[in-house]
């Protein structure tokens, strides 16, 4: 830890510095030794000391530990060790920093050593990358936000980057039908252009799927609420349901309860293998208002419930009630 420099002199500001002045200095710092920017041979090594500085003085708590035990201070990590990685840094930070540099929403995934996660990994040279011959380019990671309908349909999105250079970039991206959030789609040849005559990096799609009015979805399977009367609950019936193109009849057995979960086989997500989810209607037995009642229909209903079993005498608290 010894020759560890001071955070402080790292970023160029000095110990009395406010958060503002912090953040300030390792915005300009970051950007400019960024290693996909700045080709010097210490790039790398001066990239990380900039975040580790940085992940330290901006939070309130480690840096008041930093100030009374240096380098030895408890949550001060070592080099090397995993702290100062790209991969705790906001979109909102990045975006203010790099700008359109590596894309837009672009987002640091951490995926290797200590380092800038999202472009391969700084902690060397990530990706299996040497000083000697081709080396593939970086990979960019970007959130992709897709409508509940594309997700289940598939499509065509369009995403609107920024290449290195800063000039704006169209790429036109396949959605499978099926997808689900938390994938990952490949667009290959679309990341950061490779060295010494290498291909070109990939662009990393991880898809985050938008919400939907009245389904909900688990995988394939779709569900959604389905109100009856309380007439369709106790004699049974059938009644008409959504699904994402048309309807279909769904057969209501009698007697049924709400919260029930009666399944229309195949009738959820068809994905790109043709292997297809469940819809799930979730029943929700829906009482009559008082005001939509007649008065025969108030005696015929209060006649029913004298006649009717008590529901609650089947529950397992029931001898913990009085009895009427």
């Amino acid at each position: 830890m010894s020759d560890q420099r001071d955070h402080y002199e790292v970023l160029g500001v000095k110990r009395g510095a406010s958060p503002e002045e912090i953040r300030n200095a390792h915005r300009s710092l970051a950007r400019k030794y960024h290693p996909d920017i700045n080709k010097s041979d210490d790039a790398a090594e001066r990239f990380n000391e900039i975040q580790l500085a940085y992940d330290v003085l901006s939070d309130a708590e480690k840096r008041a530990q930093y100030d009374r035990f240096g380098h030895a201070g408890p949550n001060t990590p070592p080099p090397g060790a995993g702290g100062g990685n790209w991969q705790d840094l906001s979109p909102d930070d990045f975006e203010s920093i790099f700008g359109g540099s590596f894309g837009r929403r672009g987002r640091a995934a951490g995926r290797g050593g200590g380092g800038f996660g999202g472009f391969g990994g700084f902690g060397g040279f990530g990706d299996g990358e040497s000083h000697g011959g081709p080396t593939k380019g970086r990979d960019i990671e970007h959130e992709l936000e897709v409508g509940f309908a594309a997700s289940v349909f598939g499509g065509m999105e369009t995403i609107r980057m920024g290449s290195p250079e800063g000039e704006p970039v169209s790429i036109d991206v396949r959605i499978p039908p099926g997808v689900q959030s938390g994938s990952t789609l490949r667009v290959r040849g679309k990341g950061l252009a490779g060295s010494r005559g290498g291909p070109q990096g990939d662009l990393l799609l991880q898809i985050k799927v938008g919400k939907h009015p009245w389904f909900t979805r688990d995988g394939l399977d779709l569900s959604v609420v389905v109100p009856i009367t309380i007439v369709e609950a106790t004699l049974g019936g059938e009644v008409a349901v959504p699904l994402m193109k048309g309807t279909a009849t769904l057969r209501v057995p009698p007697g049924v309860r709400s919260g029930a979960r009666l399944r229309l086989k195949g009738k959820g997500v068809v994905d790109a293998k043709e292997k297809a989810g469940d819809l799930y209607a979730v029943l929700e037995i829906v009482a009559p208002k008082a005001e939509d009642l007649t008065e025969d229909d108030r005696e015929t209903l209060t006649s029913l419930g004298e006649r009717l079993p008590n529901p609650r005498s089947l529950v397992p608290w029931a001898d913990e009630i009085p009895n009427d």
